[in-house]
């Protein structure tokens, strides 16, 4: 509920800046409502980005699971929906990537359309009628976008249950893919399209700018008739004041200076930098602590596709109900999956072991390496077999 109340604030709080907001006043003028969509969705997509990366790092959620800090069991099961919380991460990025692309479409039919001859610095297209498809696939943020776009559905179709029973090696080759989908994130932010205000007090949004009317030889609107009735062509000089019923009108504030825009500094930065590095320390930590060398003792075939595997590392330690994570190299480079321990560690015997029930492509890979005879109901023991273990 909290996770849910987040993302609804975050998204009405930044709709409502870009739709009320005074430094948005003409972006929103030339834009309409896809401004407001596009960057409240892209606020809930750098939350749940950043908030994605967290369950996986496992280390430390088994660091704090173990810890005196967190003496709350209900506390503790929620740390154990760590899955469940990234998968509804991840459908929220991919139902707001939807919204937020097709608010960016509105966008770039808009800034087409739309042009603004008076603030030129304000466009993203160069010339009014040009070709949306150019903002889409000739600049930084388009192309990335694209590109982004195309990774996250691989990345979510793989994700399906089907493909990940039927082939779980194409759903994890695929999710790997998420350090190529945060550097574009990265540079997608960098490309400076939207625009904000920055002399909001010397041009007030919608103000009457005199300087500029009678620069460009427009007609004067009658309320200020009467207060400047021999007005030349000349704009007021920077020393004098603008006349008191100039500025005081009530239909219309009088401003000083033309609008200054300003691209926004990047903030999908501060969301995501910290648990990105969070996970890249945590993933060294792991493939630092995976390299000492894990012997293998004994692997027993049993009925029903059941194989058990026991094994010995130096240094280990753990308890009843803890899991371990087995990963082979000459079965997946980068595939890995958990087990829980069927056999624990004591004072007098170091072995511990695990069941594992053949059930997939990993799974099956991994019998056959192991399982060398043709007779696999008798147990292989490691003074025959020892130097055909996989590592």
């Amino acid at each position: 509920f909290f996770w849910f109340s987040l993302n609804v604030w975050l998204f009405w709080k930044t709709f409502l800046l870009y739709y009320q907001g005074l430094e948005y006043y003409y972006l929103h003028q030339m834009l309409g409502l896809g401004l407001c969509v596009s960057r409240a969705s892209a606020s809930v997509l750098n939350l749940n980005c950043c908030l994605a990366l967290l369950p996986m790092c496992r280390v430390l959620l088994a660091f704090l699971r173990g810890s005196q800090k967190v003496a709350s069991r209900k506390t503790r099961r929620l740390l154990d929906k760590s899955k469940t919380f990234h998968v509804t991460c991840g459908v929220t990025i991919c139902i707001f990537s939807v919204l937020h692309v097709a608010a960016h479409l509105v966008n770039a039919l808009n800034f087409s359309e739309n042009y603004n001859e008076d603030f030129l610095s304000l466009n993203a297209a160069n010339y009014r009628g040009e070709d949306p498809r150019k903002l889409l696939f000739a600049t930084v943020p388009g192309l990335t976008g694209v590109i982004m776009v195309l990774v996250l559905f691989l990345m979510c179709t793989a994700s399906t249950y089907a493909i990940r029973v039927s082939n779980y090696d194409i759903f994890w080759y695929t999710h790997n893919l998420f350090f190529v989908f945060y550097m574009l994130l990265m540079l997608h932010v960098s490309g400076g399209v939207l625009k904000y205000q920055t002399n909001l007090e010397e041009h007030p949004p919608g103000c009457f700018n005199p300087n500029k009317t009678l620069r460009d030889n427009v007609t004067v609107p009658k309320a200020f008739e009467e207060t400047f009735p021999d007005y030349t062509t000349e704009p007021f000089p920077e020393d004098l004041p603008v006349p008191e019923p100039f500025v005081q009108n009530n239909f219309m504030r009088i401003c000083s200076e033309e609008p200054k825009f300003q691209s926004h500094f990047p903030e999908t930065w501060f969301w995501i930098s910290g648990p990105l590095c969070l996970y890249c320390v945590e993933r060294l930590y792991r493939y630092i602590r995976s390299n000492k060398p894990v012997t293998i003792t004994s692997v027993i075939s049993h009925p029903s596709n059941v194989l058990e595997v026991r094994m010995m590392k130096d240094d280990f330690k753990a308890r009843p109900g803890q899991y371990v994570i087995l990963h082979c190299p000459r079965v997946s480079a980068l595939e890995s999956h958990p087990f829980t321990l069927t056999m624990c560690p004591t004072d007098t015997k170091a072995t511990f072991g695990v069941h594992l029930k053949v059930v997939g492509d990993w799974t099956e890979r991994f019998r056959d390496l192991l399982l060398l005879h043709s007779n696999q109901d008798t147990e292989i023991l490691p003074i025959f077999q020892q130097r055909r273990y996989p590592k």
